[in-house]
């Protein structure tokens, strides 16, 4: 695939969109939530509206007709509608094999097979309607560990997709947290209050923020928090490391901590693969066997979310 536009486009269908189809037309509906309405002190609303003129800019000339919106207080729904013979919508139809919603789509295999710019466009158009950024996704409560959010409810394959096209992509995960039992309700709180289905949450793909800037978004408000998010990690970063240096105890120890400086990456540019394994035992739980985790790890029991990934094919195979 050589079209920028369409990629994006496939990425919003992905991530938040349905394909509502009858005898003659097809309509292509995409939400764009914004459950938070402020951002990083800004108007996340008011962002969306704003963003919708560039994207409308974008995205007008490919479909060849006017993208509807509609905003609503927790989401903005933009639409447009087409005969089925139209042939963006056959390119739309044969890109997800005739399924019609992102609970079921999978990274269409052009995508997949693509150059490395129309995969990162691809992968705007999919963090745009999908991923959260804001200073409350720290990791561990260290200021250079913020992080952005993909959120995707239901379909386990295709966070397994998103890994693996971020990986060609050079951009590392820091955790996903599938909603998984063992994962979302290690102990069994929820299950013993009543609540048994109260895992099943959407997974969280969790990637440190200068770590996505080589993705970035369109949306406007998102955007400007990750590079606020992204530059406060590489000087909380260089901060800790400075503090370090004052109390370093030798002369090597202080010139390998200043060789650190400006290069977060050491800490975050790391695949799972590549950090070492702690050992948590989880109980285990009366869900592991619950017809809404797939098959291939239906019934069985996981101490790790890279447990998970494994089985499911992130990093993908060597013939996948």
């Amino acid at each position: 695939m050589d079209n920028a536009e369409l990629a994006y486009l496939l990425g919003m269908i992905t991530g938040k969109g349905i394909l509502l189809r009858d005898n003659n037309q097809t309509s292509v509906v995409v939400e764009i939530p914004h459950k938070n309405l402020t951002s990083e002190g800004m108007n996340a609303k008011l962002s969306v509206k704003a963003s919708l003129d560039d994207i409308r800019n974008s995205l007008e000339p490919l479909i060849g007709t006017r993208l509807a919106s509609i905003q609503e207080q927790k989401k903005t729904v933009i639409k447009f509608t087409k005969d089925n013979e139209d042939f963006l919508i056959r390119e739309i139809n044969r890109h997800f094999e005739r399924l019609n919603s992102c609970k079921d789509f999978r990274i269409p295999q052009e995508i997949i097979s693509s150059p490395a710019d129309i995969k990162k466009e691809f992968m705007i158009g999919l963090a745009d309607v999908t991923a959260h950024i804001r200073s409350s996704n720290v990791a561990y409560g260290l200021a250079f560990n913020q992080r952005a959010y993909i959120e995707i409810p239901v379909n386990w394959y295709l966070v397994v997709d998103i890994g693996n096209l971020l990986m060609d992509l050079d951009v590392s995960i820091h955790n996903i947290n599938w909603g998984h039992p063992n994962m979302r309700d290690p102990k069994g709180r929820y299950y013993e209050r009543g609540q048994q289905n109260a895992w099943f949450k959407e997974h969280q793909i969790k990637i440190f923020a200068d770590e996505f800037e080589k993705i970035g978004f369109r949306i406007v408000h998102k955007m400007e928090a990750l590079k606020k998010l992204a530059n406060k990690n590489r000087q909380e970063w260089d901060k800790s490391l400075e503090a370090k240096i004052i109390h370093a105890h030798s002369k090597e120890q202080k010139e390998k901590l200043e060789k650190q400086l400006g290069h977060i990456e050491l800490a975050h540019h790391k695949y799972y693969w590549e950090t070492r394994n702690v050992e948590k035992p989880k109980a285990s739980h009366p869900m592991e066997n619950s017809d809404k985790i797939p098959e291939e790890i239906r019934g069985k029991h996981f101490n790790s979310w890279k447990e998970i990934c494994k089985i499911l094919g992130y990093p993908r195979r060597a013939n996948g």
